[in-house]
C-alpha cells in the first residue's frame, strides 16, 4: 500500500549557511539529492517534521540559486530533453530559451513526475537570476560541457 502525502514546493534550505561555507572552502558537497527533510516552523521558531515529500529537482534549484551557481545541472536518465518523447516525431532539444521551454511545458510536452519537475526547476533557477542550465545524463556530462550534447536552457 501507499500513503499519499503533500509535496510542497521547497522555500528554503535550513542548512544553507553550512553548505555555502563548505563550498567556499573548496569542498564537494552532496545536498538536496533526495529533496530534503520536510519541516515546518512552529510559532516558537522551532522546527517540526512534516508528513510530506520534497521534490529533489525543485530543492536543487533552491540550492543553485542560493549558491549563485554559474550553471544549474540537472542529472537525469536521458541524454537530452525531448518533445514528443518516445513518439515517432520525437525531437531532441539542444539549446532552448527560457521563453521557449516555458511554452513547451505549457503545451504539455513534459510528463509530470518525470521531466516536468526538472523543467520547472530550471525555470525557477533562471527566473531567480541563474544564467544557464543543463539537462543530461551522467554518462554524457563531460561531452555536454564541451558543447557536444545535452540540453542547454538559457535566458
Amino acid at each position: 500500500w501507499r500513503r499519499v502525502v503533500a509535496s510542497p514546493v521547497p522555500k528554503k534550505i535550513i542548512e544553507l549557511d553550512a553548505i555555502l561555507d563548505l563550498l567556499d572552502d573548496g569542498m564537494i558537497v552532496i545536498a538536496a539529492g533526495g529533496g530534503g527533510i520536510p519541516v515546518i516552523e512552529r510559532e516558537d521558531g522551532s522546527l517540526a517534521g512534516a508528513a510530506a515529500v520534497i521534490d529533489k529537482d525543485l530543492a536543487s534549484s533552491v540550492l543553485a540559486r542560493a549558491a549563485k551557481a554559474d550553471v544549474f545541472v540537472v542529472s537525469t536518465a536521458v541524454e537530452k530533453v525531448y518533445v514528443n518523447f518516445k513518439k515517432p516525431d520525437q525531437k531532441a532539444l539542444d539549446r532552448v530559451t527560457l521563453a521557449d521551454i516555458k511554452k513547451l511545458m505549457e503545451e504539455g510536452h513534459f510528463a509530470p513526475g518525470s521531466m516536468k519537475p526538472k523543467i520547472q526547476a530550471v525555470i525557477e533557477y533562471l527566473e531567480g537570476g541563474g544564467k544557464e542550465a543543463l539537462i543530461t545524463d551522467p554518462a554524457h556530462l563531460v561531452d555536454a560541457f564541451q558543447g557536444k550534447t545535452g540540453t542547454w536552457i538559457v535566458k
